[in-house]
């Protein structure tokens, strides 16, 4: 049995997701980012960087796994599924999924930040967010252009990528004129276990089909902000 600790993000999702596609039992514990319980004495015991994810493998003496990424890879080999054996099956997944932490993930949560969560509109840094976005998309595109997924079979650099390059709306990074990225998204989008992942838990998106939905985003975008400028990011 697993304990994943996390929240409705991009990096929460991932872990979920890949729980659900290698079909591992798990536990979830919501943690709650506007009142800080990241950063709650016995999280930070599993996780010394206060940040979800973070999983607890009871079945392996109670082993700690944080960081989203490092998370899949641990998830991928003790299952020996969403990663090719082989060496360089192995590193074109590795490469895929640093490209999602080094570039994909870190740009679009500072699109995020000046975008939506700052009361003050910064036009140069939105201007280069946004820019950073697009090119990225466009590394995927030309990717996907002839590969079903980023690193030939699906893998755990599709699970880390696509809950982050779904969000592209709200980031405010338009993907038309990537058509090969937008099928990808549909297909990635449409596996049962991706859609059980990605309601695990619940977001604010989910409210957001209430009869006022925009100010369902005016007050995730207020929360956002507290913990932004608070220092408690997730």
């Amino acid at each position: 049995m697993i304990d994943l600790y996390t929240a409705g993000t991009p990096n929460g999702y991932k872990v979920s997701i890949a729980l659900e596609e290698l079909a591992l039992p798990y536990t979830v514990h919501a943690i709650d980012l506007l009142r800080g319980e990241q950063k709650a004495p016995a999280f930070v015991a599993i996780n010394p960087n206060g940040r979800i994810p973070a999983i607890v493998d009871r079945d392996e003496g109670d082993f700690a796994v944080f960081e989203s990424g490092a998370i899949l890879v641990y998830l991928a080999e003790k299952t020996g599924r969403l990663m090719p054996a082989d060496a360089k099956g192995r590193s074109q997944v590795m490469q895929w999924l640093m490209f999602q932490m080094a570039g994909v993930g870190p740009m679009m949560g500072q699109a995020n930040v000046f975008h939506r969560y700052l009361p003050e509109k910064i036009p140069l840094a939105i201007e280069r967010y946004h820019g950073e976005c697009r090119r990225l998309f466009g590394v995927l595109d030309a990717r996907l252009r002839d590969h079903e997924f980023l690193a030939g079979d699906y893998s755990i650099a599709d699970v880390a990528t696509w809950p982050w390059v779904r969000t592209h709306d709200w980031s405010g990074v338009p993907i038309e004129g990537f058509a090969h990225l937008c099928r990808w998204l549909d297909a990635i989008g449409a596996r049962p276990a991706v859609q059980r992942g990605a309601a695990t838990p619940p977001s604010w998106r989910a409210a957001a089909s209430s009869a006022d939905p925009a100010a369902t985003a005016r007050k995730f975008a207020e929360a956002a902000r507290a913990i932004v400028t608070t220092g408690q990011t997730a």
